[in-house]
């Protein structure tokens, strides 16, 4: 395994090769694989040093894959950073193609969703079709008939030798979405510079009482720290069971986060920390 190998949800042309890009401080050879999944794995049996996953976007929220890949493999691969990346969706077609004679629609689901009052109101007899990412949708369509589009963005319609039929579909101008850089949970680094904030995920209350959820989130305000998201996803086993994700200010070896922690840790039947590691900023996107 060379160092410099970073996986990432391809192919050439996602938003996840973007942030990729926008975020390296190193040269880097680059492995697209054809799923969140495939990439967390990349970096788990050592095909890569890095990988880079869409984690969390501001119109749709978190990104089920990688969260549940996350929580999966958490004792295995670790967030060690993370880019975000404004999120510009162009609607894409073969040369020749006219806006009006689209009939399908093809994209990552969360593109279609964020693009919803768009379609709803330009397309709204089109089909919406679900393709692994945004760049595979592209060139799905590069290479199929005519009558579809898909969303993604200008680099892909190049990439592909498409055309953009219509820019910045987007249903807000201020789509930003956050993506994750994976590393071996074995790795040793140094404490990253600058505020860092810890992702965790939990689950299984020790106190099924009314208001156990805010009794462990008590272990947090009473310690001053500040919680920055939180969000539930069904644990798959059975109904009404959920994990539960969230983002804290500061490091895990802070002493009031590590004490949050341990405190955390006695009131569920799960705590696994993600990672810990310096926040992006997004003042100036």
């Amino acid at each position: 395994m060379t160092s410099r190998v970073v996986a990432y949800l391809g192919p050439a042309g996602t938003y996840t090769e973007e942030a990729l890009r926008a975020g390296a401080t190193e040269r880097a050879e680059l492995l697209p694989v054809p799923t969140v999944h495939d990439a967390v794995e990349a970096v788990r049996r050592g095909r890569a040093a890095r990988a880079v996953v869409p984690l969390e976007n501001s119109l749709e929220g978190g990104v089920g894959a990688t969260l549940d890949a996350l929580a999966n493999q958490a004792e295995e691969v670790r967030i060690v950073g993370e880019t975000v990346l404004a999120i510009r969706h162009c609607l894409i077609a073969r040369t020749g193609t006219e806006l009006d004679t689209v009939e399908r629609v093809i994209s990552h689901p969360q593109a279609l969703a964020q693009c919803a009052n768009f379609l709803r109101d330009r397309l709204p007899a089109a089909e919406p079709v679900a393709a692994p990412s945004t760049a595979d949708a592209v060139r799905a369509v590069s290479e199929g008939p005519g009558g579809v589009a898909a969303l993604g963005s200008n680099l892909s319609a190049e990439l592909y030798g498409c055309v953009v039929l219509a820019d910045a579909v987007q249903d807000r101008a201020d789509n930003l979405t956050r993506f994750a850089w994976l590393a071996s949970a074995g790795e040793e680094l140094a404490r990253p510079p600058g505020a860092n904030k810890t992702s965790i995920v939990f689950w299984g209350f020790n106190d099924e009482s009314p208001g156990a959820l805010v009794d462990i989130l008590r272990e947090l305000s009473d310690r001053s720290i500040n919680l920055t998201r939180i969000e539930s996803r069904p644990r798959r086993v059975r109904l009404g069971h959920y994990m539960f994700f969230a983002d804290l200010d500061g490091h895990e070896h802070d002493p009031p986060v590590r004490e949050a922690l341990r405190g955390l840790r006695k009131r569920v039947q799960t705590l696994r920390v993600l990672g810990s590691y310096t926040t992006a900023d997004t003042d100036s996107r």
